[in-house]
């Protein structure tokens, strides 16, 4: 996991409020990259896209049982008309949807029995430069 070394956000506990965690500045995230953040022992992968949205999935990849997905292929692919910002696994390289946390593409593998081929996601809003990561408010799939 990739730890970034950050300096704690002045008067971030202001503006993060009840179920929001301040979890970096989005000066640390890199366009179309990926970063892990560890949130309440959980493990959420970070992608900052090149108009500045952010958004947050599991890091847990559920078709290899490894927490990797930060280390992913940030993308884009065309769902029902719409263009959808994606993430690819590094290792088996199924493709999800970074808004949704849905597979998209199986890569012609099942996931790991027990585990939600989908991935979970959370809120993420970005407040006077700083990322916020909704942690009261779950999102879809399941995985660990």
């Amino acid at each position: 996991m990739t730890v970034l070394d950050t300096v704690p956000v002045e008067g971030s506990a202001d503006i993060a409020g009840p179920g929001w965690t301040a979890v970096c500045r989005l000066i640390d995230l890199a366009p179309e990259r990926g970063a892990a953040a560890l949130l309440d022992g959980t493990q959420v992968a970070l992608v900052r896209l090149l108009d500045d949205r952010v958004l947050a999935v599991q890091q847990h990849d559920p078709f290899c049982d490894a927490h990797v997905l930060s280390r992913g292929i940030v993308g884009s692919r065309l769902v029902d008309g719409s263009d959808v910002p994606t993430i690819a696994s590094p290792m088996y390289k199924q493709v999800f949807d970074l808004v949704t946390g849905r597979c998209l593409d199986r890569a012609g593998k099942d996931p790991v029995p027990g585990l939600d081929p989908d991935l979970r996601t959370w809120p993420v809003r970005v407040v006077d430069g700083t990322v916020l990561v909704g942690t009261d408010l779950l999102g879809t799939g399941g995985a660990p």
